[in-house]
Order: C-alpha cells, then structure tokens, then sequence
C-alpha cells in the first residue's frame, strides 16, 4: 500500500526539469516588476562579465609600472587615473573585480552548506545536539567578525586563501542559526511526520525534506551578508591581510593610495566607488530575493 501511494504521489508530481522551469519563470515574472532589484542583479551580471573578460577589457596590463606616468588625473588615456607607480587604476579595478568575485563564490560555498548542515542538525535533532552546536555558534557570534577574521588571518599568514579562510571561519554563523530556526517549523509539518511513519530515516529526513525548505532562507542570508563580506576582505586588504601585491585587491589598492588622499584623490576614491557600488548590488540583490522567495516579506 505504501508504494502505492508513493507511486500514486510520484504520477501527480510534475518533473523536476518543469517544476525547475516553472519556477525560475515565476521569479523573472517577480524580478520584472522589481526594477530596483532588477538593477542590482545587472550590475552583479556585469561584475561577473568583468571577471570573465578582464584581460580584453582591461586597456592596460594591471602590474606594469610607469613612473613618468604616476599620479595623473582621471584622462581618455587613464579613465581612472594612475597611482603612484603609473599604473592604470581603472585595469587593476577590472582584473581586481576576479579577487572579489573569486572571494564571495570562495567564503559562499564554503559557508552556505557548512551554516546549513549546523543549522539543519541542531533543529532537527534538538536536545543536548543543539545545546552544543549553538553554543559552539554563541561563542563564534560573541566576537565581532572582523576582529576575529584579524585573529585567524594573521594566525594563518597573509594572503587571499588565508583571507578567504578567515573570514569562511567568522561568517557561518548567521547562516547556522537561521537554519536552525527553519528547521525547528519544518520538523513538525506534516509531510516530515508522514515520512517517519514510512520509514525514512534521519538522514533521509534532513536531506530530502529539510534542508531543501531552508535553502531558499540560507541563500536570501548569503546574499545580504556579502556586502559585510566584502567590506571585511576589503579591510583585511587594507591592513596587509588579504591578497599580497602586486594583487589588485581593491582594498589594498585604497591602503596604498590613502597616502595621496589629499593631493591625489583618485588613487583611494576609485577602488572605494568599486566597492560601494558592489555592496549595494549585493544588498539590493539580497533584499529582492527576499521579496521573491519569502511573501511574507513583499511589498505592499
């Protein structure tokens, strides 16, 4: 009788390719009346196109040095400008858009599944299992990340896998206890109880009735927290932390230029513009896939 019905459930379920379709279509439909949001995903597009292509975009070599060239002004020539070694900013802008594009694909797959597997393990199970992984995630949350991303980065050594490392180690967190709160709704639907009385077992429980329901939340989380994250592997840059020269790390490329600030506004202002504007993508990214994927959250 249970294959029965499983067989009765699999014919009323539509494919998963056209469930995949209907719903992606479903969400350009929501995307498209969200012009705000819809501009924040092109600029994140355009960042990845940048990545891609930098080497035919860039109209300089990034690390080549020309010092009858330092410190001019933003030019046809040097669109951004050059810094103190005659180097075109806006190339190193362009190649350095892969660091940050590298970082945030880098610190997401480490952080998305390991938040999720926490979160997901601790609300299901309950008891003395949640008593120790949260506790474990209240020491990680009780220090502020960037502090803590310092600690295991100069730990670890200088560098960007370092960096990536570091701050993966501070970043999980949220991610864990946002999990962990889907999980505690979804373990008493009803279609998780009807799976135990078939006999699923935990694990088959957690990763095909679970997990799938907290991932839309974990992905919405991810997104809203990479402005955060590249803000501090811009700060780890900065203090010499992340990715080592000649690397056109955008916050190594402020640190250098902070020197001319007042003189030579452009060497610091033009990676700060970068990294403004690929925040606030992230932000008005995160914020409409809230909206899609969560109606609790759409607005009025």
């Amino acid at each position: 009788m249970t294959d029965a019905l499983h067989s009765q459930s699999e014919i009323r379920r539509p494919p998963i390719p056209a469930r995949i379709a209907a719903s992606l279509a479903r969400a350009g439909r929501q995307l498209a009346d969200e012009p705000l949001g819809l501009s924040g995903f092109l600029i994140l597009a355009v960042l990845c196109i940048v990545a891609i292509i930098a080497p035919a975009l860039a109209p300089y070599d990034p690390n080549v040095q020309m010092l009858s060239d330092a410190l001019q002004p933003p030019s046809l020539a040097h669109l951004a400008g050059t810094d103190e070694f005659g180097r075109d900013i806006f190339s190193r802008l362009v190649y350095g858009t892969r660091i940050t594009i590298q970082t945030v694909l880098s610190i997401s797959i480490i952080v998305g599944p390991v938040g999720l597997l926490i979160g997901i393990v601790s609300g299901f199970f309950g008891g003395r299992t949640d008593a120790i992984l949260m506790r474990a995630t209240d020491i990680v949350l009780s220090f502020p990340s960037l502090i803590l991303a310092l600690a295991f980065a100069a730990a670890l050594g200088a560098g960007l896998n370092t960096a990536i490392i570091a701050i993966s180690l501070t970043a999980w967190p949220p991610i864990a206890r946002l999990a962990r709160a889907e999980a505690l709704v979804v373990r008493n639907a009803d279609y998780v109880a009807a799976a135990r009385l078939y006999g699923a077992s935990s694990l088959r429980i957690l990763l095909l009735y679970i997990a799938p329901m907290c991932v839309p939340s974990v992905i919405v989380r991810l997104t809203l927290n990479m402005a955060g994250i590249i803000l501090t592997a811009a700060s780890l840059g900065f203090l010499g932390l992340g990715a080592q020269p000649p690397a056109p790390e955008w916050g190594a490329m402020i640190s250098s230029g902070r020197k001319f600030m007042l003189d030579y506004w452009w060497v610091a202002v033009m990676p700060g513009i970068a990294i403004l504007l690929t925040s606030l993508a992230f932000n008005i990214a995160g914020d409409t896939l809230r909206d899609i994927l969560d109606p609790r959250h759409a607005r009025s």
